[in-house]
């Protein structure tokens, strides 16, 4: 063989070794493209779709949640059945993973994913027909003893399977790198074996194709192994790799969107149970809390600290209950927790309903608790859920609409007794609770006498009480009564104590002056003022309340909603301000007999007659201070006849109406209650005033005093600025008379100017009287039987109510 012929057979055989090699080693490459590419589209979607289940899992438990805490059973329903479209999903998605399944692992997990699918959602179902039946607690504690347990199982088994998926990966991925090893091996040879002819065709290979395959293999385990989904392979050029490349980065992409999603859902999820208005807590064996628990239990206890501590510390320390009550509670745990939820029923009923707990900060809550088993599926119960309801506030105002029952109730049987055998009935029944209280003082023992006496006297009372139909009274009166009778009878063991029956007698005036006060006070039935008043000419509008609206008020109170904290507040406001409009009248009737007088009064100072208006505002006040506004202003508005308005020539001189006006405004302004009484007239006489004030020694000639100060003078004792006495004015006797009438009711006058002159010789002014607050009564739109504008009134001057406003003192 010639040296050409080696040469060329070199050569021949060379080729033919580079073809045979570089075509192995294309087939190595093309073996490690297909890998990747089954890597990247069908590892990496199988393992997405593994984690996607975690996400839709979380989905339904939000949506579980949602359902538990709805209160509208429609939009249960509605909930119910989109869970229901959210296990067809789930169950889709499993059926596709039992599709991409690789080994008897995989479908086995995939297996017991369905089977705990459907016992997730059987106990789902479970929790809504609980809640569809009104069962809230119930339906709560299978959602935290049923659904939560399910969800937990089969969120283990969904990881479990993502983890089997990730480690499947990981294998293929650790394959691909073998496979990509040998081809770099093989093209080494090659290359090692061509190096001057292929040199470059291997450089451009390695640069080409096992390049960007080793990096993004590389770059694939890191991001596997740190979890980090935000990084990204970058992208060349738009071959086969990089093709790949850009799919692994879009799965990358859509597992980073699907773990904010999941974490996004935890959080709601969170925020809802801490926002949950309700105590709820577990316990578990041992009676200690378990650290899961509603976030609104710290607001009830006023603490922090509750996870891990002892039930009988957090929730009955401080309370009312017995010794007994309390050993029973503390035994409840070890019967129930680990034994069959047949031990809760048999020992529900030692589980304590209602509690008085004091806190710390010497704060007094009334605690309602209701109690649930949380079961497995034993029907073992492995742990109590106690619910727990801070029902102070309602409490409290049940007891009020009690006593607002109790009112109207009394209310109702008075209305029922004429006034006159009424308060002959009050009469009576206190003449013998003193000659029961005489009886008792004077006979330190008990004598048969002294017994009889006294069982006698308040067997009349009761008699009497049951007659009227004053039954409040009559049941109080039953017990004194029959501790009487037990007196008679020594085999009672009934003990004569002066201590006692003194007690007794006291509950029995007390209930006695409460109707009476009723009586004379709220329903102002008081006879003989009553009479005195018509026989004067004059008809009082004292507002009362007849027994229909008793009974209609005893229905609302009997009928509320003692769990809906609103409704009782606002029946409790409603029947509050019933209670205190009664017994109340217009200021329009109480100043009847002085505004009536005033033509009489006019014709006698040769004036014409004033025209009066008075604005209530909205105010009715109490008969008892019909008196007190009438004395006080019988001197005022007498007073602005005389002294403020002017006669008629100097009127019409002036350029005023012939009749002069005055006006009466009333309303509540820091805390009391003013009227302000004002005229046309000339004013206040400032320089006649001061002049007086000079010549009865009450100021000093050269003493500098500013209006306000010179106009409190007429206040004062004896001062009048008559010169001559009148029968109606000159002796001193009416402003410092009207001070003394209003400071022995707490209350106090001010004089307010309405203009600023100061210094002029007259200024206008007003009068204001001010009273306790608790005099007057606003009836804020209240229909009661009060004469208003426009109607026909019981005197012949023109009188304005409107509604709203305070009188204007400046």
């Amino acid at each position: 063989m010639t040296i050409r012929m080696r040469i060329t057979l070199l050569v021949m055989l060379t080729f033919v070794a580079i073809a045979a090699i570089g075509g192995y080693a294309m087939y190595q490459s093309r073996g490690s493209a297909v890998e990747v590419k089954s890597v990247t589209e069908g590892v990496m979607p199988s393992v997405l779709a593994s984690s996607d289940l975690m996400g839709q899992l979380k989905d339904v438990q939000l949506a579980a949640m949602v359902m538990v805490t709805e209160t509208d059973n429609q939009l249960v329903v509605q909930e119910n059945e989109k869970l229901a479209q959210k296990k067809a999903v789930l169950e889709k998605a499993l059926e596709q993973q039992a599709k991409q399944a690789d080994g008897v692992a995989q479908r086995g997990l995939i297996e017991q994913a369905r089977e705990s699918l459907d016992n997730y959602f059987s106990a789902i179902d479970n929790t809504a027909k609980f809640k569809l039946a009104g069962k809230n607690e119930i339906a709560q504690a299978q959602f935290f003893g049923g659904v939560m347990q399910y969800q937990t199982e089969l969120e283990g088994i969904v990881n479990t399977l993502r983890i089997e998926k990730n480690r499947f990966k990981d294998n293929a991925i650790a394959s691909l790198n073998g496979k990509l090893s040998q081809t770099t091996t093989t093209i080494s040879i090659v290359t090692a074996v061509a190096v001057v002819l292929l040199g470059g065709l291997g450089f451009l290979l390695y640069r080409q194709i096992t390049g960007p395959i080793s990096r993004m293999s590389s770059m694939m385990g890191e991001i596997a192994a740190s979890q980090d989904f935000t990084r990204r392979l970058p992208v060349q050029r738009m071959d086969e790799v990089g093709h790949s490349i850009v799919a692994f980065n879009g799965m990358v992409e859509k597992i980073e969107g699907a773990s904010a999603q999941i974490r996004q859902k935890t959080a709601d999820m969170q925020a809802m149970l801490q926002n949950i208005p309700q105590g709820i807590l577990t316990i578990v064996d041992g009676n200690k809390i378990h650290p899961e628990y509603s976030a609104f239990l710290e607001t009830v206890f006023e603490t922090s600290d509750i996870a891990g501590r002892d039930l009988m510390d957090l929730v009955f320390a401080g309370t009312n209950l017995g010794a007994d009550t309390l050993s029973q509670i503390e035994a409840i745990g070890g019967a129930c927790i680990g034994e069959d939820v047949m031990n809760f029923a048999f020992n529900e009923h030692l589980m304590v309903g209602e509690v008085e707990k004091t806190l710390a900060g010497g704060v007094k809550k009334i605690l309602d608790l209701s109690w649930s088993p949380i079961t497995d599926d034993n029907d073992m119960v492995i742990r109590l859920m106690l619910c727990v309801r801070d029902v102070t506030e309602l409490r409290q105002l049940a007891a009020e609409a009690n006593e607002q029952k109790r009112e109207l109730e009394m209310i109702g049987e008075i209305l029922a007794v004429a006034p006159a055998k009424f308060a002959e009935f009050i009469s009576s029944a206190r003449r013998f609770l003193e000659e029961n209280e005489q009886i008792v003082h004077q006979n330190p023992e008990a004598t048969a006498f002294a017994i009889a006496k006294l069982f006698r006297n308040m067997h009349t009372i009761k008699g009497n009480g049951r007659t009227y139909g004053l039954l409040h009274l009559a049941n109080v009166v039953h017990d004194a009564e029959q501790h009487y009778d037990d007196l008679r009878h020594p085999e009672t063991g009934a003990v004569w104590s002066q201590e006692y029956l003194l007690q007794q007698l006291a509950q029995v005036r007390e209930i006695i002056d409460r109707y009476a006060r009723i009586n004379d006070v709220t329903l102002g039935r008081v006879a003989n003022a009553e009479a005195a008043a018509v026989g004067a000419g004059y008809e009082r509008h004292v507002l009362t309340i007849d027994r229909k609206h008793i009974q209609e008020s005893l229905f609302r109170l009997e009928n509320v909603n003692t769990t809906n904290l609103h409704e009782m507040v606002t029946v409790r406001d409603e029947m509050r301000r019933m209670l205190r409009l009664l017994g109340t009248e217009t200021v329009q009737d109480v100043l009847a007999p002085v505004t009536d007088s005033l033509p009489a009064l006019a014709a006698e100072l040769g004036k014409v007659a004033p025209h009066v208006e008075i604005e209530d505002n909205g105010y009715v006040v109490h008969s008892f201070a019909s008196p007190l506004l009438q004395n006080v202003f019988m001197h005022l508005i007498r007073n602005a006849m005389d002294h403020g308005l002017e006669g008629a020539d100097e009127r019409i001189a002036a350029g005023k109406p012939e009749a002069g006006s005055i006006k009466l405004e009333m309303g509540v302004m820091d805390d009391m209650f003013q009227m302000a009484l004002s005229d046309d007239g000339r004013g206040l006489a400032l320089h006649r005033v001061r002049q007086i004030g000079i010549e009865k020694k009450l100021i000093s000639v050269d003493q500098v005093l500013s209006d306000a100060e010179v106009a409190r003078l007429i206040l004062q004792p004896g001062f009048s600025t008559r010169s001559e006495v009148t029968e109606v004015s000159g002796r001193g006797v009416g402003m410092d008379a009207v001070l003394d009438f209003v400071t022995r009711e707490h209350g106090k006058i001010e004089i307010h100017f309405n203009d600023t002159a100061e210094g002029a010789a007259f200024r206008a002014f007003q009068i204001i009287v001010m009273l306790p607050e608790n005099v007057a009564v606003e009836v804020d739109g209240i229909d009661v039987p009060y004469p208003v504008a426009g109607q026909e009134q019981a005197h012949p001057h023109p009188v304005h109510l409107p509604q709203g406003g305070n009188p204007q003192v400046a």
